[in-house]
């Protein structure tokens, strides 16, 4: 468990390095969060509720999936490809270290410097603006722990696409579909309720709901805790099963991997 917090300590400390970074991140975050609240809330001159949602849940979801965009680092990594890519997972695979365990551990101490420097002054600006809802203090618990979850799905599903690499000279194809599935089946875009009910319950039978749809339902508490309780444990089963996938590709790439010069 000391390796792991000091592997988590790294993840933190390599992104406080870069506070001109996070304050770009953060403006980034705040326009966005904008013009997709404005966006949204023109659907509500003309209906009080879609999918369940009125206007003030539909905001403060614009302004809760801003926060975690960077929390559960739904956009390209590829750290893991780079690494295959130019042989660098060579001395990675000797260490007595797993590559997995490695930038599971990184991922979960990058997780929170994003969610408190880059998440939450756009959702705080947005409060600002907009009235937002606020959970209860069991909700906002459950939701700590939901996130902490979205963070291990998503990046059993990072790990996994870029394993990729190990047989792919180039994996930017790859990356893209991933963006696009990943983003728009995830809620990113537009809440899930929001869908038409087949493409609805296709995003539900998908992996990707629980990196952002599902958080910020349980921070709206839009379910009873049965059904909540339900969603979370749904979370833990799509990330144990994403890491499984990721470990099982990680043993055949590195059976057939072969670095120039030996």
């Amino acid at each position: 468990m000391r390796l792991d917090w000091e592997i988590a300590r790294r993840g933190w400390r390599r992104y406080s390095a870069y506070p001109a970074a996070t304050a770009a991140g953060v403006f980034t975050n705040t326009i966005f969060g904008f013009i997709q609240a404005y966006v949204l809330l023109a659907v509500f001159r003309h209906r009080v509720q879609v999918g369940g949602y009125d206007a003030a849940d539909t905001v403060t979801y614009v302004w809760l999936a801003q926060a975690l965009i960077m929390t559960v680092f739904i956009f390209g990594w590829q750290e893991l490809a780079l690494r295959i890519r130019d042989g660098s997972i060579a001395t990675d695979l000797s260490r007595p270290l797993d590559p997995q365990r490695y930038w599971l551990a990184f991922d979960l101490g990058r997780a929170p410097y994003h969610f408190i420097w880059r998440g939450l002054p756009p959702f705080l600006v947005g409060a600002l603006v907009f009235r937002l809802h606020y959970p209860t203090p069991l909700h906002a618990v459950l939701f700590v722990v939901s996130v902490t979850l979205a963070v291990v799905v998503s990046l059993g599903f990072r790990f996994l696409y870029n394993t990729a690499a190990f047989w792919l000279v180039d994996i930017r194809g790859v990356l893209t579909l991933a963006l696009v599935v990943s983003t728009f089946f995830s809620g990113m875009i537009l809440p899930l309720p929001f869908f038409p009910e087949a493409l609805r319950e296709l995003a539900w039978a998908l992996p990707f709901a629980s990196i952002i749809q599902t958080p910020i339902d349980v921070y709206l508490g839009r379910h009873g805790d049965s059904t909540l309780l339900a969603l979370m444990l749904e979370q833990a089963a799509w990330a144990g099963a994403l890491l499984g996938l990721g470990r099982l590709a990680l043993r055949s790439g590195a059976r057939k991997l072969v670095v120039q010069g030996g």
